[in-house]
């Protein structure tokens, strides 16, 4: 498995904690927040693949497109951006060896907890 970071969905998030669209939680709240494969389903029925690709920081490469095993390190809520969400990416990149996705959450956080104060 070739996974990296996806430079687009991460600037996209970038722009979602710049614009305030955040969720300052806390690690263990992820598996409350995140999204169940019930709301992945009805999100890409309603605004497709792309948008779904989005909320990911991770992308497989050998994993088939519009497949959601392509699509890895969720860190939102199609909404907002959940810190428990970045947290629980992070804590997983550093885990699986992932350190351009690891490194993108660790900035991300900084993002999210500067804003805190």
């Amino acid at each position: 498995m070739t996974t990296r970071l996806n430079q687009g969905s991460y600037a996209f998030a970038q722009d979602q904690v710049k614009n305030g669209n955040v969720v300052l939680d806390q690690r263990d709240d992820w598996s409350e927040h995140q999204p169940s494969t019930r709301q992945e389903n009805d999100f890409i029925e309603s605004h497709g693949w792309d948008e779904f690709e989005n909320w990911h920081l991770g992308i497989d490469d050998e994993a088939s497109e519009h497949t959601k095993a392509r699509y890895k390190y969720p860190y939102g809520d199609f909404a907002r951006v959940h810190r428990c969400g970045v947290l629980s990416a992070e804590v997983r990149a550093g885990r699986n060896k992932h350190l351009d996705i690891e490194d993108a959450t660790i900035r991300l956080r900084e993002m999210m907890d500067k804003g805190r104060h």
